[in-house]
């Protein structure tokens, strides 16, 4: 197993736990959406308001099968990429894929402050926000449920989620 996709909805932590994991087994980490910015040359909120979220999603496809040919890399998915287009599938087959389950009500104080960032989001009221999260939680949860391993995060320990992977590519 040479690649680990950290899987989950936006804001349950991918990036953070992904690039902690990377140093502390010595992988590279690639960021998704990052990686993406930097190929297309522009942020996420300009692809979608420009393009659309099905060209986002189709960029996504392609970056992911892109990465085929990397070694010993972490990989923080966007919170929609297992959802669409096979997506989960692919990601399965190149590696490792572990879901970061939280809570909507724990996403929701998570993603308040950061709402201006993620295009899905930005246009909610924060009283609508719990409600999108459900929603969109129980949208994805049968693309979430198939990550090779589900890490509940709610116990709010990185360094219990950074051993828990460790252990299962060790």
């Amino acid at each position: 197993m040479d690649k680990i996709f950290l899987i989950g909805f936006m804001g349950c932590g991918k990036s953070t736990f992904g690039r902690k994991l990377a140093h502390k087994i010595g992988w590279e980490f690639i960021d998704l959406d990052d990686y993406i910015e930097k190929e297309e040359q522009r942020d996420i909120k300009t692809i979608f308001e420009l393009e659309g979220e099905n060209y986002f999603r189709e960029l996504e496809t392609n970056t992911l099968n892109s990465l085929k040919n990397h070694k010993s890399t972490v990989i923080s998915c966007g919170g929609g990429t297992p959802c669409f287009n096979e997506n989960i599938h692919v990601i399965n087959e190149l590696g490792l894929s572990v879901y970061i389950k939280l809570s909507p009500e724990t996403l929701m104080k998570r993603l308040i402050s950061e709402k201006s960032k993620r295009p899905l989001i930005a246009s909610k009221k924060n009283s609508e926000l719990l409600e999108f999260i459900e929603q969109k939680l129980n949208e994805r949860q049968s693309f979430y449920h198939q990550a090779h391993v589900t890490f509940d995060y709610s116990s709010k320990d990185e360094g219990k989620f950074i051993d828990f992977i460790t252990e299962k590519v060790g």
